[in-house]
């Protein structure tokens, strides 16, 4: 850093004076093996003075180890060359250059330094000036630990000595401006004053703390003297990126008001204030912390409010993008407050009269919220509403409700029964208890009944083709342990004149990259008449019972499950229905009868149907009603004139068998390849 190494120099001119006080010879040479004073000390010390011809002295001096504690300047090299005059009022001028080996960023490695000492005025003043980089110093002759600095153009890089002394962190490119008075004592430094800065960019080696690109103006208070270090900051910053633990910030071209005061010791880093004002996206006020290892203790938010889409878009989308929740749209404001801690969430606190959002992917949307919850980990805390005009949550859409929540010792509960509209029918919520601060086990419980929902609605939201029916049931105890939600009872559909009853549900991260989703299925006598003619497979009657268990899907795609399908009653099949099951099963055309045979026929009787499929990965393993010698059989058929199907392949790419069903449910002919 420029001003304490104008100081450091000055220090050591003085300290040297005697050399100048001396008769002029024509040469003097003086060594010592340390020297020391108030925050600065040089070992292996030589200083060389030689009359030049033209008048005045040249002076050389060499440090062979030059330490600044202060600043975190240790084991420099030091070395000064210069011509050494006193001009008419007996003030001393030295011009020359300066280099400093080892300092962090570079500072001071080549750079051109004047220096006037001036009894009368009782003053020092120097300057120095390196590429673009200018500083200049004033130090009472009587105070040289006091200094009076300006800097121009200061790479931030030399300060890291500095920094270093205060916390981890590393300045990563940038410049600055600053005027300000520093003050170096046996421990440590104080400094004050103001400054400008350009293009600055900071990390730490946790990447808690970081910043890219920042310009700004300020003002700051640094004390290290007293044992932890304290900085007080009130700044103005536009531009660039912001990284403060959680809160990750992409700063406006116009101005932000960022005020703080920090301590840092051993690494630990403490804002127990910190103010932050983006007029038309964001205010809070709260405080902030870190241990040595840059893992978040703390960050309390006792005032907040946001202005959306402003706020999202400059403060909010990283931190929601970790929850899963990317690329949300989001209109209205939201206040509130917040206390997080290493252990987990200890309050949280919002209210908004008016919000919108919704998520790319659909999961998640929320349109006209009022109201708000209010929540603590302990005592007890005043009840709320809060309640929307719509809600859609993984597409499915919800109706206008509202609901009254209340905490108490750490549970936030819906203090009555809830009811939602839901695709013509209707969610109520009997019972649901919170615990957001559980950090392992049971987070949430509750009861739900589902009933009178519109199947052809449901069908129409997850982007199926429409089933009639409605779909109804119960969940008297629905769990979120740990990272998964567990129901205990389930839902049951009334389709195609039968029933599909869902049990032993449970969904893993719901909000995650990848949601994981574990049921069994149940079909009892579903109308085979009534499902071929929505899916357009080709005709078939008679009843359909079957089970699909252990099913499990991967960001809603099945990886795992074992299905079994039977219509053992009976019933006509058609030609087309024939076809596609033959092409399911990769067996051809049909066996026991010749093609130009099956050409006469419209339809057939059977007497059983039965298709077996275990997913396991991408493979799946096929069987049906019985093995035969060449596969396995499909259909049985009954009548005259009789039909069998065979299938021939027992293991079958699922992408294979997606697609033969797709291409067989929108009418076109499977194709086995």
């Amino acid at each position: 850093m420029r001003p304490t190494s104008s100081h450091f120099l000055l220090c050591c001119c003085l300290l040297l004076g005697v050399g100048w006080a001396l008769p002029v010879r024509a040469q003097v040479l003086l060594t010592a093996k340390s020297i020391s004073v108030p925050g600065v000390r040089l070992q292996a010390v030589t200083l060389r003075l030689d009359e030049e011809a033209g008048g005045g002295l040249r002076l050389q001096l060499s440090a062979g180890q030059a330490d600044v504690p202060a600043m975190g300047w240790r084991r420099l090299g030091l070395t000064l060359d210069g011509n050494l005059q006193r001009d008419a009022r007996l003030s001393w001028i030295l011009d020359g250059n300066v280099r400093l080996s080892g300092a962090p960023g570079g500072a001071l490695s080549d750079a051109h330094v004047n220096i006037l000492l001036s009894e009368a005025a009782n003053t020092v003043q120097v300057d120095i000036l390196q590429g673009k980089a200018h500083a200049n110093a004033a130090l009472p002759l009587d105070q040289p630990t006091h200094a009076q600095i300006s800097l121009d153009n200061l790479p931030a890089g030399w300060l890291q000595g500095l920094l270093g002394t205060v916390w981890s962190g590393r300045p990563t490119g940038g410049r600055l401006d600053a005027e300000l008075a520093l003050d170096l004592r046996n421990q440590g430094l104080q400094s004050s004053g103001q400054f400008t800065l350009a293009g600055l960019g900071f990390d730490t080696p946790s990447g808690t703390l970081a910043g890219q690109g920042l310009g700004g103006s300020g003002r700051f208070n640094l004390d290290t003297t007293t044992g932890p270090a304290r900085i007080e900051l009130d700044a103005s910053l536009h531009g660039g990126e912001l990284l403060l633990g959680p809160i990750y910030a992409r700063l406006p071209d116009h101005p932000v008001q960022l005020g703080l005061h920090a301590i840092a010791q051993n690494g630990a880093f403490e804002l127990s204030r910190l103010r932050v004002n983006d007029a038309d996206a964001l205010q809070l006020d709260g405080t902030l912390a870190f241990d040595a290892k840059g893992a978040l203790k703390s960050l309390r938010l006792d005032h907040m409010h946001a202005n959306f889409p402003a706020a999202y878009q400059r403060y909010g989308e990283a931190w929601l993008s970790t929850l899963g929740l990317r690329n949300m749209r989001i209109a209205g404001q939201l206040s509130g407050s917040l206390d997080l801690r290493a252990d987990g969430p200890h309050g949280f606190a919002f209210n908004t009269d008016g919000l919108s959002l919704a998520d790319a992917d659909g999961r998640l949307a929320v349109d006209g919220l009022q109201g708000g919850l209010d929540w603590a980990s302990d005592g007890e805390r005043q009840a709320t509403t809060l309640g929307w005009r719509s809600l859609q949550f993984y597409r499915i859409a919800n109706g206008a409700a509202q609901s009254q929540w209340q905490s108490r010792a750490g549970t936030l509960s819906l203090q009555q029964p809830l009811q939602v509209p839901i695709l013509q029918g209707q969610l109520r919520i009997g019972q649901l208890d919170w615990r957001p601060a559980a950090a392992r086990g049971q987070r949430l419980a509750a009861s739900l009944a589902l009933t009178g929902v519109d199947m052809a609605a449901f069908s129409r939201a997850m982007g199926w083709p429409a089933f009639p029916g409605t779909l109804g049931g119960a969940i008297p105890s629905l769990r979120w342990v740990d990272d998964r939600f567990e129901l205990d009872g389930g839902l049951s559909a009334s389709v195609f004149g039968g029933f599909v009853d869902i049990t032993d549900l449970s969904l893993q991260q719901p909000f995650g990259a990848t949601p994981v989703l574990n049921g069994d299925i149940t079909l009892k006598q579903l109308d085979l008449a009534a499902i071929t003619s929505v899916f357009d497979f080709g005709s078939i009657t008679g009843p359909l019972d079957g089970s699909i268990q252990n099913l499990r899907l991967v960001n809603w795609n099945p990886v795992a499950f074992k299905a079994s399908l039977l219509a053992g009653a009976g019933g006509r099949i058609s030609q087309r229905a024939v076809n596609n099951l033959t092409a399911v099963g990769g067996g051809g055309i049909a066996a026991g009868l010749q093609g130009a045979v099956l050409k006469l026929f419209k339809t057939f009787g059977y007497k059983r149907i039965g298709l077996n499929c275990t997913l396991q990965g991408t493979l799946c393993r096929m069987s049906g009603l019985e093995t035969t010698d060449d596969g396995y059989t499909i259909v049985e058929g009954s009548g005259l004139p009789r039909l069998q199907v065979v299938g021939h392949q027992t293991q079958v790419d699922w992408p294979t068998l997606v697609r033969r069903l797709q291409e067989a449910i929108h009418g076109a002919a499977p194709q086995i390849r």
